[in-house]
């Protein structure tokens, strides 16, 4: 049911999977499913939660040696999942809650934990800024390394072109750092 529900959502996005083709595919009842995930939403929270630790497990892969070139690692990485697996990102995003209900928070909780492991960059390069201000900036730049891949990848009207989306992503974060007082990776490796 899950490799179903996944495969769905893979090829067609998460507006394409209906229970009823779940159950189908998997030769079992409506039922079933119901019983195996509690609800529809039970269903997607798995797949998404199956989502983010594949995503986190290839942030966690990013070498930490030198701050600026693992946040330079974290973006290039998430353009490649993103790429790799776009629906299934879009389904983490895109998923709402049937009657409003709360997010569960352990599903929460993953998604702050992987975007969070921009803190700990950061954090080496403004050793004297508060915890929280960090936090805020590690925050910003992942939502906007979000915003021009998912834009980009979607090509929308005001997207980046797809194919020069690498190239926009590291400009975007050198960038950044250099918003923020810090050597971007281009004026470090001219030193």
């Amino acid at each position: 049911m899950l490799e179903t529900a996944r495969g769905i959502i893979a090829a067609k996005g998460l507006r394409s999977l209906k229970v009823r083709d779940v159950a189908e595919a998997a030769d079992c009842s409506i039922g079933s499913v119901y019983n195996e995930f509690g609800d529809f939403d039970g269903l997607i929270l798995t797949v998404n939660r199956e989502t983010v630790q594949a995503l986190s497990r290839r942030l966690v892969a990013v070498p930490g040696d030198d701050p600026i070139r693992q946040l330079h690692g974290f973006a290039e990485t998430y353009l490649d999942f993103a790429v790799a697996n776009a629906n299934l990102l879009r389904s983490l995003f895109e998923h709402r809650m049937e009657d409003d209900r709360p997010f569960p928070e352990d599903i929460l909780g993953m998604v702050m934990q992987a975007f969070a492991l921009m803190y700990e960059p950061l954090r080496r390069l403004m050793p004297n800024r508060d915890p929280e201000e960090i936090a805020l900036q590690a925050r910003m730049m992942f939502s906007a390394v979000h915003g021009i891949i998912s834009l980009g990848l979607e090509e929308r009207m005001v997207a980046v072109p797809p194919e020069r989306l690498r190239g926009q992503i590291a400009q975007f974060v050198d960038t950044y750092l250099s918003g923020l007082g810090l050597a971007p990776l281009r004026m470090r490796s001219t030193d």
